[in-house]
C-alpha cells in the first residue's frame, strides 16, 4: 500500500487529468468567496482561483506544460465564449459605427503604449531577450498573446503569467483610475478597460453595465488583432531579432 501511494503521486503531477478538475473546483470555491464578499475587487476569481491553482503546482512540483495540457479544453471553450460577445456588440452597433474615429485613435495609441512600455521597462531592469519577448503581448487575449509570444521567441509559460497579472491588475485598480479621472461614460471606461485588462477586465465590466461590457469586448478583439500586427512591428524596430 505505501509503495504505491509514490505512484499515485507521480501520476497525479504528470497526468494532465487532474488539472481541469482543480481548476473547475478552484473557480467554483473563488467565485462563492467573491460574492459572499459584496464582490470586493481583490477578490476577483482570476486572481484568487490563480494563486491557489499556482500554489498547488509548486507544492506539487508540476510543469507548466503538464498543466496546459490538462486544461486545453479550457483554452478550447475561449473561442466560442469569445464569439458569444457578438450579442452586446450588435445591441451597440450604431455607436460603435458613431465612435469609430476615437475607437480607432484609442486602439492604436493604447496598443502601441502597451507594447512598447512592457519591452521598454523590461528591456531597462536587464531582462532577457526571451523575457522580452514574453511580456510584448501582455496585453492581448490569452489564446493571441501565446502564438505571438512563442513565434518571436518568449516564454509561453512567462506569457501566461504576464497576460494573467496584466488581467488581473487592470480589472481591480482600472475603475478607481477612471473615477479619479472622472470617467463615467460606460462606453469610454469600458473600451479603456478591455484595451487594458483583455478578457477578464471584459468579463468584469459585462457584470457592470451592458455598454461599458459591449465595448470591452470590442477593445479586447481588436486590441488582440493589433497586438499581433503591431508586436513583430515594434520588436523589429527596436533592434529584435
Amino acid at each position: 500500500m505505501s509503495a504505491s501511494l509514490p505512484g499515485l503521486a507521480a501520476w497525479f503531477t504528470a497526468s494532465p487529468l487532474p488539472w481541469l478538475a482543480l481548476t473547475l473546483a478552484a473557480y467554483t470555491l473563488t467565485l462563492a468567496l467573491y460574492r459572499r464578499s459584496g464582490a470586493h475587487p481583490l477578490l476577483i476569481p482570476p486572481l484568487t482561483a490563480t494563486a491557489l491553482v499556482v500554489a498547488v503546482l509548486l507544492l506539487t512540483g508540476t510543469p507548466y506544460a503538464t498543466y496546459r495540457e490538462g486544461t486545453q479544453l479550457l483554452s478550447f471553450l475561449i473561442g466560442p465564449a469569445t464569439v458569444a460577445l457578438a450579442v452586446p456588440l450588435f445591441a451597440q452597433r450604431e455607436r460603435i459605427r458613431q465612435l469609430w474615429r476615437p475607437i480607432s485613435v484609442a486602439l492604436l495609441v493604447g496598443c502601441t503604449v502597451a507594447i512598447v512600455s512592457a519591452l521598454l521597462l523590461a528591456w531597462a531592469l536587464g531582462a532577457s531577450y526571451e523575457t522580452l519577448m514574453a511580456l510584448a503581448p501582455k496585453s492581448a487575449t490569452m489564446p493571441i498573446a501565446l502564438p505571438v509570444a512563442e513565434r518571436i521567441g518568449g516564454a509561453p509559460s512567462l506569457a501566461a503569467v504576464a497576460v494573467a497579472i496584466t488581467g488581473i491588475a487592470g480589472a481591480v485598480l482600472a475603475g478607481p483610475r477612471l473615477r479619479l479621472l472622472r470617467v463615467h461614460d460606460p462606453a469610454v471606461r469600458g473600451f479603456a478597460i478591455g484595451l487594458t485588462a483583455h478578457a477578464i477586465g471584459t468579463a468584469r465590466e459585462l457584470q457592470v453595465h451592458p455598454t461599458a461590457g459591449a465595448f470591452a469586448a470590442l477593445a479586447m478583439g481588436l486590441n488582440g488583432v493589433a497586438t499581433a500586427v503591431l508586436v513583430p512591428v515594434c520588436v523589429a524596430l527596436m533592434g529584435g531579432r
